[in-house]
């Protein structure tokens, strides 16, 4: 149980210091076994850091990322956050996209997609970058979601996330990364912005309680110590 807390001035700030853990976890990587494997959340606060790293390293493709989570919605849609992390690259050259979710998804969801891409990241993650909702939700591991201790508690690398009830903005079913898949990292970063979620967090840091708040299993887990970042 271990974290570091960075207070930064404000939002570009908080980009600035991530891009650069990114671009050191993969330089870091490469040297060290010639490829990297990223694990990245699609949300509002990790993109701009996303971005400039994309801007200013030549990221190619040994360089893999796979995203924390998707919502079971087709490749390009509004909703997905491979499209969306995708976006933040925009040379013809770029990382290996390691999807959760096939391109054309069926009706039902399936972790068949996640557990290919998966297999093809073996080992530790280099980084795993992650934010944190108002519910102290990571990933698409949600305190409403009724299956959510077994997920907790699984060893297998993804889960079907079915939140209850569904966020308002992005009412899909969800594949997420495990926690027990998340700790096996290298470095873990948590980006999160704003006073209540700064309050909820130090709530969950002075308690550990991962049903109520799932942020708390990355928090208060052995291992390497959280980068906490945040700013107003």
């Amino acid at each position: 149980m271990a974290w570091t807390t960075h207070l930064h001035p404000n939002p570009e700030a908080l980009a600035e210091a991530c891009a650069r853990a990114l671009q050191q976890a993969a330089d870091a990587a490469l040297q060290a076994r010639g490829r990297a494997q990223l694990a990245i959340a699609g949300g509002r606060t990790p993109l701009p850091a996303l971005r400039l790293w994309a801007q200013r390293a030549q990221v190619d493709a040994r360089v893999a990322i796979a995203p924390t989570d998707e919502r079971w919605v087709p490749a390009g849609h509004a909703d997905a956050n491979l499209a969306r992390l995708q976006a933040c690259f925009n040379a013809a050259a770029g990382p290996t996209w390691r999807p959760l979710v096939p391109a054309a998804p069926g009706a039902e969801p399936s972790l068949d997609a996640a557990r290919e891409s998966l297999g093809s990241m073996p080992g530790d993650f280099d980084l795993v970058l992650l934010g944190m909702g108002e519910d102290g939700h990571i990933a698409s591991l949600f305190p409403s979601d009724p299956d959510l201790a077994a997920a907790l508690a699984s060893h297998d690398g993804a889960v079907i996330g079915r939140p209850n009830p569904p966020p308002a903005d992005a009412p899909h079913a969800r594949i997420s990364l495990t926690l027990s898949r998340l700790l096996r990292s290298r470095r873990r970063l948590l980006l999160l912005t704003g006073e209540r979620k700064r309050a909820l967090l130090e709530q969950v840091q002075r308690g550990p309680d991962s049903l109520r708040w799932p942020v708390s299993g990355l928090l208060h887990a052995a291992g390497p110590p959280v980068e906490i970042h945040w700013s107003p």
